[in-house]
């Protein structure tokens, strides 16, 4: 998890600070989920159901961030998984965008208010029912995220007219008072053992963009970032990994086994050990951080056994500093024997697999001999002309080699 975060820091270095944070959570009620459930079944009876809807509609929540642009373009982005203490999966997600959201754009960005129900009944249920906290405090004391009399997520949030972007963490969004234009609504809340009917205002809502809520209908909380001290405990927070607890039982003078109340103690929950078989990506960042592995030269550790201590005598371990020499040999002598489509499939297959440090070098190395064919078939279909290789040509080569890649690895 360190290096997760180090990478994430390697984004700001680059990039600068993210612009957006957004809190992804699996909805067990969702259609999807409640259609495939048998008779009798829960959600909870389903973790692998679970699992395979949140993965697509994290997948469809990155497809329209990415590529539809719905902030704007994004320049990099990353997330990571965790799960509640109850099973369900969320996902932490930081945008970097190529256009920085100014003060004044932050309100057709996000919103902490409840809708009109008269002018958007569907998105006023959507909200009241996701995207409302607690209430806690002194309506609630018994709410789970109370801590010493006071709630640890800081509400209620104070009302205003108008959205005031400070320089010690997230902004105070706007949340205007009922006699200031806002509105307010009935919600059923859970009071010791009681269900009691609890009027609130904009003083409870968890911040949200109204496009993803109204298209996913799940809790999607949704932050600005405008403060550079804050990165550090974003990019560590996303990072973090599921809360831990360490439990034992024993007698009293009874030695203690540190090792083994590890390996007894840890918890992972159903959803989490299913998401894991069915080897469901937890972390995802793009473009990808590249790990340079630091040693002396020719001083890199070597590890052996009496086993294969002659094995690893005549061929040392490859590190990403030592070059791509095995991979240029490799081209070079499919080059000479090999046809100019047999040579694009094994480019693809470098990079996808063997992690070239430098794929850029051995593009321009080879790119004529991938291009070969390419060239042949121009000059057939030009035999008055003088033809060369253009960029133009080992544009098509680019092409050819993307489309396999996307064949071969999505």
């Amino acid at each position: 998890m360190h290096k997760y975060t180090q990478d994430a820091m390697t984004y700001v270095k680059n990039y600068g600070r993210p612009d957006l944070f957004v809190t992804f959570t699996c909805n067990p009620t969702w259609e999807e989920i409640q259609e495939e459930l048998l008779d009798g079944q829960n959600p909870s009876d389903r973790h692998d159901l679970l699992a395979r809807v949140f993965r697509q509609k994290l997948i469809k929540l990155m497809n329209i961030i990415t590529k539809s642009h719905v902030f704007r373009p994004a320049r990099c982005w990353m997330y990571s998984i965790e799960w509640q203490k109850r099973g369900l999966p969320h996902a932490h997600i930081l945008i970097w965008l190529k256009d920085k959201i100014k003060s004044d754009e932050i309100d057709s960005v996000i919103s902490a208010e409840l809708p009109d129900r008269q002018q958007d009944p569907r998105l006023f249920q959507i909200i009241v029912k996701n995207m409302i906290h607690g209430p806690c405090g002194s309506i609630n004391p018994g709410s789970s995220c109370m801590k010493d009399g006071k709630c640890t997520k800081r509400y209620p949030r104070q009302l205003l007219h108008d959205t005031q972007t400070g320089e010690d963490g997230y902004p105070l969004y706007r949340r205007r008072s009922s006699e200031d234009g806002g509105f307010k609504a009935k919600i059923k809340v859970k009071i010791g053992n009681l269900i009691q009917a609890i009027e609130i205002d904009n003083e409870w809502v968890v911040p949200y963009c109204p496009l993803l809520s109204r298209i996913f209908q799940a809790h999607t909380n949704v932050e600005y970032c405008n403060s550079i001290e804050s990165i550090k405990y974003i990019c560590k927070y996303v990072n973090k990994g599921s809360d831990q607890a360490m439990f034992g039982f024993g007698k009293d003078g009874t030695s203690i086994d540190e090792v083994e109340q590890y390996q007894l103690g840890r918890y992972i929950s159903s959803n989490e050990a299913v998401r894991r078989i069915l080897d469901f990506s937890i972390h995802k960042r793009h473009p990808r951080v590249v790990h340079l592995t630091a040693h002396l030269e020719n001083g890199q550790r070597v590890y052996f056994t009496e086993d294969n201590l002659h094995e690893r005598i005549i061929e040392l371990p490859k590190t990403t500093l030592t070059d791509d020499a095995q991979w240029d040999a490799t081209m070079t002598e499919a080059a000479t024997i090999q046809s100019p489509a047999r040579l694009r499939n094994l480019f693809v297959i470098l990079l996808l697999a063997c992690g070239s440090s430098n794929p850029e070098k051995l593009w321009e190395s080879y790119k004529e001999s991938f291009t070969e064919d390419i060239l042949i078939q121009a000059r057939r279909e030009n035999p008055g002309l003088v033809l060369n290789y253009t960029p133009d040509m080992f544009n098509q080569t680019l092409i050819i080699l993307e489309d396999k890649a996307l064949a071969m690895a999505g």
